[in-house]
């Protein structure tokens, strides 16, 4: 789905707040969608998971540092949700070094020329991850899922390599190369999931 189609998470899009220019409104109301997405999920996947599980965030592609609060907004939603259900570990994957943008691949001047896009081990090379891990089932979220860019299999990998006892991957939403005829945009209960 595209932004402002129906069924498409577009409070993920705000809180990237990729240039720092959405309004608070925006934020605080994509917060609260998100924020109760996480609850109905968490709470289901409560049931399938130990209590001692842990929720790591797949960090963003710059350094954290590089972020203003307003666009760590997804991280902290996750956050505030993880402590009332789980084991807070969002900040157990820290990004110290500037990856690309793999979103705005093809916005001019957003990446700098040294920032790589994916590629195997990206996640060991440029991130810090906590020793905490070590033995524990990390329940690891990240905003939306894109099969080619490969960047949460790296992650999951990179959590494996540290000593992750088992990894469960959770993503709100995921990209889709699908063609969509006007009879499923009419009748969305056509679709397949």
């Amino acid at each position: 789905y595209k932004m402002g189609e129906p069924r498409n998470p577009d409070y993920i899009n705000h809180l990237k707040n990729q240039f720092g220019k959405n309004s608070q409104e925006i934020l605080q109301k994509s917060y609260n969608e998100l924020y109760n997405v996480l609850g109905d999920d968490f709470y289901k996947l409560k049931t399938m998971l130990p209590d001692d599980c842990i929720v790591c965030t797949v960090p963003r592609a710059k350094a954290e540092k590089e972020y203003t609060q307003n666009q760590l907004l997804f991280k902290n939603a996750v956050s505030c949700m993880a402590r009332q259900v789980f084991i807070d570990g969002t900040h157990y994957i820290k990004r110290v070094c500037n990856t690309a943008t793999t979103h705005l691949k093809n916005y001019d001047g957003y990446n700098q020329p040294n920032e790589r896009m994916p590629y195997k081990g990206i996640t060991s090379d440029t991130c810090i991850i906590c020793d905490d891990v070590r033995g524990k089932t990390i329940l690891l979220v990240d905003d939306i899922y894109t099969k080619s860019v490969n960047i949460d299999e790296d992650c999951i990998q990179a959590l494996y390599d540290k000593g992750a006892e088992r990894v469960v991957f959770y993503a709100i939403g995921k990209t889709t190369h699908v063609a969509i005829d006007n009879d499923t945009l009419c009748h969305p209960e056509n679709t397949q999931s």
